[in-house]
């Protein structure tokens, strides 16, 4: 907890109180109510919790109105261009970037984790193929429980290390398997000798009857759609897996209840509606159209994936994207594709409108990622579970975070309760 040196009086029906304020390394002071109920018998009223810090953390710091995201102190759009996703992953788990042993090692754990159990294919065959992949991750990874009943217990440190790599390792062979279960595709084992993304990539793509290889440039895009997506500070799907995991849940409880969080299409969904939005759009010459829509008060269309609700200048995460849309588009090309083809027009029309510069409407990540993964093959169902893979790493970041935290406590957030007071029940042959 950060160090106490200044108050603030709370005044109330002629009562004044000092509450506590802590100052962080990072961001705005906060002003500590804990003890507010009993002194004063009264709560705060925040609907969202969006002015209300939930609990202490060193994993991630953003600050929107600079167009900031550090992790353990890290520049985003550093570990971006510099690092990789498992690099990342190491550093958002133990607070330090790896020397090459510890690099080396930790590599070898995560590869020779991600096959699943044999007979968890059971449990994909009993999903209609038309089942959404998130549906199918959602009820795979909470049924890990059943069978990795080694590390469930979050009392003990070593079933939390386990469970962790557990999570990293296999979601992307859960993600491509429900992939492959939804186009009717045989599933494709991971291996060893692939990298992460690579191992991703092959297994959504190869089929039996002939030899895949993965491209390096798609390779290190996916890589990079992973690493930017890693952790996000208290977002609703970080802070589903808090509420959860302060209950006691199992670590693939608390995961399972992420990833259904994350599948609103107000939180992990926003690519997914970008590519829709280009879609809508169709062609080219509609784009004017479109941009004029978008600028008019009284017209419902907005542009999706432009502007951040955090971001208020630019989302940092946005340049290296754009650069990785850059080289797999160059790589793929846009000619027969028409929903890239508008992506690009829209894009440089955008960025050339002093309305957008105004506003402060730049394209962001959702925007970038999007253009990739559409140019990939990937359809827009699979949009969300990429995101859960992502951000795997940075639920467990946290859930081991709160874990060891002294001041943990069950969630039990409070109300403005505006129903009816007390009355007595009513006969029903009197109502």
């Amino acid at each position: 907890m950060a160090e106490t040196e200044k108050t603030a009086t709370l005044t109330l029906d002629g009562q004044s109180y000092e509450l506590p304020v802590h100052s962080p390394t990072a961001g705005p002071d906060v002003i500590d109510i804990r003890k507010l109920y009993g002194q004063a018998g009264v709560f705060t009223y925040d609907p969202g919790f969006t002015s209300t810090a939930s609990c202490d953390s060193t994993i991630t710091f953003i600050d929107g109105g600079k167009g900031e995201l550090l992790h353990r102190g890290y520049p985003i759009d550093q570990l971006a261009e510099k690092s990789n996703y498992l690099e990342v992953c190491y550093l958002l788990l133990y607070g330090e970037l790896p020397s090459a042993a510890e690099m080396e090692k930790f590599e070898n754990t995560i590869t020779r984790h991600t096959m699943i159990h044999e007979q968890m294919v059971n449990f994909f065959r009993g999903f209609r193929r038309d089942a959404h992949p998130m549906a199918t991750m959602v009820g795979v990874v909470g049924a890990m429980a059943a069978f990795y009943h080694d590390s469930t217990d979050i009392s003990d440190p070593r079933q939390r290390e386990i469970a962790s790599h557990r999570l990293i390792a296999k979601m992307p062979t859960i993600a491509a398997w429900a992939y492959k279960y939804s186009v009717g595709q045989p599933f494709v084992y991971p291996r060893n000798d692939l990298t992460y993304a690579e191992n991703f990539l092959h297994m959504c793509f190869a089929v039996p009857a002939e030899q895949y290889n993965v491209d390096p440039v798609l390779a290190r895009a996916m890589d990079r759609i992973f690493t930017l997506h890693a952790d996000h500070e208290q977002n609703a799907s970080t802070s589903t897996v808090r509420l959860a995991s302060s209950s006691g849940a199992n670590p693939f409880a608390c995961i399972a209840a992420g990833i259904a969080c994350l599948w609103g299409p107000a939180h992990g969904g926003a690519n997914q509606a970008c590519l829709e939005m280009l879609k809508e759009i169709g062609s080219v010459d509609r784009i004017p159209e479109f941009i004029a829509r978008a600028k008019d008060k009284n017209d419902p269309f907005r542009l999706m994936g432009f502007g951040h609700r955090v971001y208020k200048n630019f989302d940092p995460r946005a340049k290296v994207m754009k650069q990785s849309a850059d080289e797999v588009l160059d790589l793929l090309g846009v000619e027969d594709n028409p929903i890239l083809q508008v992506a690009k027009e829209l894009e440089k029309a955008a960025l050339e409108d002093p309305y957008f510069a105004e506003k402060k409407l730049f394209p962001n990540v959702d925007f970038y990622s999007g253009i990739i993964l559409e140019a990939m093959g990937f359809p827009t169902s699979m949009f969300t579970p990429i995101f859960a893979l992502s951000r795997t790493v940075g639920w467990v970041s946290q859930w081991k975070e709160q874990l060891n935290d002294p001041q943990m406590k069950i969630g039990r957030p409070r109300q403005l309760y505006m129903g009816e007071t007390a009355r007595d029940y009513v006969d029903i042959e009197k109502r």
